[in-house]
């Protein structure tokens, strides 16, 4: 029966608990039977909940949500859980043994939705770089090659949902990081639009904006039915997206007219884009053409800008050593460099030299380039489709700092997050799509971006992609 049920998605197993053909706690032992089996080879699943998920499985308080029943992965970065470990990928509260003692809005709102929280997914100290390769808990594995990161910094989440383990799992998105391992991972990722999801109650926002929270999944169904869960403002959030005019979960299947869709192949920062990437786009173009729509080579031009690519930079560094002085005033003692990874300690160094002004000026540009961004979009463009990264998933260790270069590692981390970063500046929705595989077999991802709280067309185009260009019956090397 457990492989039976990694074959399905989060929303056919909620299905078989909704006709009463199976109970919650039969699809809790049977991905706790995975996870066992399975991890070991791919290190997805850092901090494993059983008893606590049994309990919850059994107990009839259990919410009788959308996804009542089903076993859901926590990332150990953003969203916590009452009780249960939270690290942030850092060894300093790894030993610490650090709990929180509440759940997040977002947390609680999986919660409500029914999920069976089993444990919590690797992830790389503080969500830094597109790969999960912590000192904390060592480095995460690709389920299509064991040899190769499945992407960061949610690729925990994304092996295990690509392995079977689990049908979805939370993922958090900064500069790409729902978007990159889900393409690395073959699986659907959509970062929301700014202020789609509550940060609430310990923060306003992230980054500077940048930051979102979601999921990683391996149909669009269950990517809109877990948007619906878990989208909405919360009391005393600053901002938030515009309220969707129906449930996301019934744009799936909606025709969506013929649209206007843009199509860039060349990297935003300018570096060479592998061909297996492009050409990966530009297949997608092709199919999105005999579905009915427009394509045409074009793109917003403030996407060419090395100066955002800067400022992005700068804003990251900043929130990192601010990062680092939380956790000090949380914990009762300061982070030294001892307790924290080479790099990290590299970027906090950094971002306490840098003026206030500095990353008030970062700010700002990034706000002004958004503008211009978003123009395009109200200019007539209806979708921007793009390669999810300018390389296919990378072998583990390429991001491992050099002695004479703390830094070596975020230098590796541009192709992968160019095409990704400048919608964390905007705010704007993007989804990645497992589309393509290469000839080695690995997933090529593609990305489609939508006007700000536009995730309505991401959802329909993608769901008539996925019906058109289905991706369920791929199964990667190390599956249940």
């Amino acid at each position: 029966m457990s492989g039976d049920l990694a074959r399905l998605d989060a929303t056919a197993q909620a299905d078989l608990v909704r006709r009463g053909e199976l109970q919650p706690i039969e699809l809790v032992d049977a991905a706790i039977a995975r996870i066992e089996r399975l991890n070991p080879q791919l290190n997805a699943v850092i901090t494993p909940t059983f008893e606590r998920a049994r309990d919850q499985a059994r107990s009839a308080a259990l919410p009788r949500g959308p996804f009542h029943g089903v076993p859901f992965l926590l990332k150990d970065l953003g969203a916590h859980s009452a009780g249960d470990p939270f690290h942030a990928g850092m060894r300093v509260l790894r030993d610490l043994n650090w709990r929180e003692s509440y759940d997040t809005y977002l947390a609680a709102k999986f919660r409500a939705a029914g999920f069976v929280f089993l444990g919590k997914t690797n992830t790389l100290e503080l969500g830094l770089l597109p790969t999960t390769e912590p000192a904390a808990y060592g480095s995460s594995r690709n389920p299509w090659d064991p040899t190769r990161s499945p992407g960061g910094s949610s690729g925990g989440a994304a092996a295990a949902v690509a392995s079977g383990m689990v049908p979805a799992a939370h993922a958090t998105d900064g500069g790409g990081s729902i978007r990159i391992p889900a393409s690395q991972c073959g699986l659907v990722g959509l970062k929301p639009s700014r202020g789609r999801v509550s940060f609430g109650p310990d923060a306003a926002e992230r980054w500077g904006g940048f930051s979102v929270e979601n999921s990683v999944t391996r149909s669009v169904r269950d990517t809109a039915a877990i948007l619906d869960a878990i989208a909405g403002a919360m009391p005393g959030d600053p901002y938030a997206a515009p309220p969707a005019p129906r449930p996301f979960a019934a744009e799936l299947g909606v025709p969506p007219g013929r649209l206007r869709i843009g199509l860039m192949t060349d990297a935003p920062g300018g570096m060479p884009v592998h061909p297996d990437c492009a050409s990966a786009a530009q297949q997608t173009a092709r199919w999105l053409e005999e579905l009915g729509h427009g394509v045409e080579a074009s793109h917003p031009d403030a996407l060419v800008d090395a100066e955002l690519v800067r400022a992005i930079g700068t804003v990251i560094i900043c929130a990192t050593a601010r990062a680092i002085d939380a956790w000090s005033e949380k914990i009762g003692r300061p982070i030294a460099a001892a307790d924290i990874e080479p790099g990290t300690w590299a970027l906090v160094e950094l971002g306490r030299q840098l003026p206030t002004p500095d990353y008030l000026r970062a700010l700002e540009y990034t706000q002004r380039q958004s503008r211009r961004i978003a123009q395009w979009w109200a200019d007539g463009f209806d979708l921007l489709l793009t390669p999810t990264e300018a390389e296919p998933p990378p072998r583990l260790g390429i991001f491992a700092p050099r002695a004479d270069n703390l830094l070596a590692g975020f230098m590796h981390a541009a192709p992968f997050s160019t095409f990704t970063a400048p919608f964390n500046a905007s705010g704007q929705p993007a989804i990645s799509l497992p589309l393509h595989w290469n000839a080695p077999g690995l997933p090529i991802g593609v990305q489609l971006v939508a006007a700000y709280g536009r995730e309505d067309l991401l959802l329909r185009v993608a769901s008539q992609l996925e019906a058109a260009h289905p991706w369920a019956a791929r199964r990667p090397a190390v599956h249940a």
